[in-house]
């Protein structure tokens, strides 16, 4: 199986032929190295509706006919637009034959803005746990540190975690660590950070205080793949 960082928080899972994508955001991305036509994908899931998380879903989805997967008012708006659609909701699990993806818990927000500057409630921010291949793989989506964290990760043997380091808008390096504890991943690969002014990290040295506190990391530049198996 092999995983795809495509920048911020956009992560590709590909296994057996089938690929799910994660949060496309690569137009409005300066470090992202993969334009939207590039991508080919079957399912996109969406943790939440903000635009760094968003914004190349459509074009996205559009090109592949792919199925988005989204907590239910963000997968209504996306139903508007005559794309394919899962609207779930959190703690339901959906299969999409060759994974599977439990939505769970984040601390965020999500809203939409239109273009008239009408902003729009989209449900609530969301995670995902997928089970592929035999893999636990955890993509927390944007998030802040929060207790039940110590409960996804006892009632979860996490393989690789996905856990945003930016802080400002989600967790700093401080609370990813504590985070990165209470799930107890393998491998955990820092995202949402570097994009924008506001979330400068420097990943390298969170992933040598994980590994300070007996956990593996690993940073991933845009366009950076990694193969990972059972």
């Amino acid at each position: 199986m092999q995983i795809i960082f495509h920048g911020h928080s956009c992560v590709q899972i590909v296994t057996n032929g089938k690929s799910l994508l994660i949060d496309p955001f690569l137009r409005g991305n300066p470090l992202a190295v993969t334009k939207p036509e590039d991508i080919q994908t079957d399912y996109i899931l969406l943790t939440h509706a903000h635009t760094d998380h968003i914004l190349d879903a459509e074009p996205i989805a559009r090109a592949n006919d792919a199925t988005l997967v989204a907590m239910f008012e963000l997968a209504e708006y996306m139903s508007a637009k005559k794309l394919k659609t899962v609207g779930m909701n959190m703690g339901g699990t959906y299969d999409m034959g060759f994974a599977q993806a439990k939505m769970v818990q984040a601390f965020h927000s999500s809203s939409i803005m239109l273009e008239e500057g009408q902003m729009i409630y989209a449900g609530m921010p969301a995670g995902y746990i997928i089970q592929v291949e035999d893999l636990t793989i955890l993509h927390t989506g944007d998030t802040a540190l929060f207790g039940d964290m110590k409960m996804i990760g006892e009632r979860n043997q996490i393989d690789l975690a996905f856990i945003p380091i930016g802080d400002h808008f989600t967790m700093g390096p401080d609370d990813a660590l504590q985070a990165a504890r209470w799930y107890g991943a393998k491998m955990v690969i820092p995202v949402h950070y570097n994009s924008f002014p506001p979330i400068r990290q420097d990943a390298e040295a969170f992933v040598k205080r994980l590994e300070g506190q007996g956990q593996k990391g690993r940073v991933l530049a845009p366009g950076d793949r990694m193969e990972i198996h059972a």
